[in-house]
């Protein structure tokens, strides 16, 4: 997509102050940055208060199932610190990125199918909790339940049961794909059958969130060579419906904590544009429409949507502008709140970025940075979630990755009883907001003088967040150019004229400092955390 950006001659000028540096040489062969104060500021006011975050979090998808059963304790271990942990290292570092939210992925039972599942890789193949006679097997997904017991022992505060099909013996075809057809895979008559199986393992695992469709638009059939990439299945906007009215009543009956989220879209403007087969216009359909009026009122229903941020972000203007309408519709269709709740780097990006091969550098983990940016602060969305928490592949669409035993990568494959585990600059880039951005904090107004959300997109991000109760504000920079920067800060009284600074760059995970209150100062291409409490 081709963006048509209008460029003020003081926009210009903007530009080219953040971009330019004084260099000085101080040996042969050393050049370095002196940080340039520019012709900006940054004010931020603690009066002006937008959405409440919910959280941050990650799914278990796929590849807890083999991961969580390891026989090596301490790798496992490491992996579930990296994601879950609060703790603090002795040189002030935190251990990991401290999740407080997990999405653990509800098997349709392709697992157990085989090669005869015709999905024809076995990790994207899972397992399911009851089969053909209806009895159920509280040890299946044994890797994924581990993952889910040392989130809840670090303290992560909320989890979720999410499905993308529904169990084989349930579906039109017999596999946790489609045939063909944009409704969802269920046999007639199966509806009681899938929502009582939902509601059975929700209860059982006590999971705060229950999503049961994802990436409805989406139609999920096997490719030319007869296999599918994964289970998943189709829905119509009927079909979400009428789910989650059954899901709504079996829950209430039962009296359950469990709560439901939907949507799912896989693409953030079928929430405001139409898609084939009533797939589209969700906002409306959910929440201005007959069904809207029911769907705010169901028993054990959040008034949330969620969205996926896949390809719709390149360029930075279309970054920009689609959440831009997002947020525009939903205010008018009554502040829903949005949740976005799937995201890695998939497909080729602009040119610029792409999920293969594996790529875990600062450029990365700068991209996610400010994909998560806009989706706080344009799409107002209250929660955002990760994909893999755990990858395998040579994809970039991991946080914590997976080489083989002999600490390359090779084949995935042979990561199924053991490996070396890998961190990646997309996992501390996120962990620059979900360790210290925790729910229940107030994102607050931040102006930038002279600069709109494009321009910024490619140059300087900072949003804010505030914790009423305990003084604390939360501020998140990231510097997308390759000179350091900086800015006066206003508007702010930090006790002891200090605050708690975390950077993350080409060199550093969350590093912490000391510093100085009166400016913010970026470090080229970083995202930085300034923590600290005010008067």
């Amino acid at each position: 997509m081709k963006s048509m950006v209008k460029i003020s001659l003081l926009a210009l000028i903007v530009f080219i102050s953040l971009s330019s540096s004084v260099r000085i040489i101080e040996s042969p062969g050393q050049t370095t940055h002196r940080p340039r104060r520019i012709g900006r500021s940054v004010t931020i006011n603690l009066r002006e208060e937008f959405q409440t975050i919910h959280s941050f979090g990650a799914s278990d998808c796929w590849s807890a199932k083999f991961i969580g059963k390891w026989h090596d304790e301490r790798k496992k271990n490491h992996i579930a610190d990296l994601l879950f942990s609060l703790d603090t290292l002795p040189d002030g570092q935190p251990r990991g990125i401290g999740l407080s939210l997990w999405r653990m992925n509800i098997g349709a039972g392709s697992y157990e199918q085989g090669d005869s599942s015709h999905i024809g890789d076995p990790w994207r193949r899972e397992e399911c909790f009851v089969d053909n006679l209806g009895r159920f097997d509280w040890t299946k997904q044994g890797g994924s339940q581990w993952f889910l017991q040392a989130a809840r022992q670090r303290g992560v505060r909320y989890t979720l049961g999410f499905t993308n099909s529904p169990p084989v013996q349930m579906t039109l075809n017999g596999k946790a794909f489609s045939s063909g057809g944009k409704s969802i895979n269920l046999k007639p008559g199966a509806m009681e059958a899938f929502t009582d199986f939902l509601v059975t393992v929700a209860h059982h695992f006590k999971f705060d969130y229950l999503s049961p469709i994802n990436e409805p638009q989406w139609d999920w059939t096997a490719g030319k060579n007869g296999k599918a990439g994964q289970e998943g299945s189709p829905a119509e906007n009927a079909d979400i419906a009428a789910v989650t009215k059954a899901l709504s009543a079996k829950l209430a009956a039962k009296k359950a904590p469990t709560t439901v989220v939907t949507g799912e879209a896989g693409q953030l403007n079928f929430l405001y544009e139409k898609a084939e087969s009533g797939r589209g216009n969700q906002l409306d359909y959910f929440f201005a429409g007959k069904q809207g009026a029911l769907l705010t009122k169901l028993p054990n229903v959040e008034p949330i949507w969620a969205y996926h941020s896949y390809f719709t972000t390149c360029s930075d203007s279309v970054l920009v502008a689609v959440r831009q309408k997002v947020a525009q519709r939903a205010k008018a269709v009554g502040n829903p709140m949005l949740w976005q709740s799937e995201f890695g780097v998939l497909g080729d990006i602009c040119g610029r970025y792409n999920g293969s091969p594996r790529h875990t550098d600062i450029d990365y983990g700068l991209y996610v940075a400010k994909v998560i940016h806009n989706d706080l602060t344009v799409s107002n969305v209250t929660s955002w979630q990760w994909w893999l928490a755990i990858n395998p592949y040579n994809y970039s669409d991991g946080l914590v990755y997976i080489n083989g035993p002999d600490g390359t990568y090779t084949k995935h494959d042979n990561a199924r009883q053991d490996g070396q585990v890998i961190e990646s600059k997309q996992l501390w880039a996120f962990g620059n907001y979900a360790r210290f951005v925790r729910p229940g904090m107030k994102r607050v107004a931040v102006q930038l003088a002279n600069s709109d959300p494009r321009q910024e997109a490619g140059q300087c991000m900072i949003s804010a967040y505030k914790d009423m109760r305990s003084r604390q504000i939360v501020v998140v920079c990231i510097n997308m150019t390759a000179d350091p920067i900086t800015l006066p800060l206003h508007g702010l009284t930090i006790r002891h004229g200090r605050f708690d600074c975390y950077k993350t760059t080409e060199t550093k995970t969350l590093a912490k400092s000391i510093v100085s209150s009166k400016e913010i100062q970026l470090e080229a291409r970083s995202i930085m955390t300034l923590v600290g409490r005010y008067d």
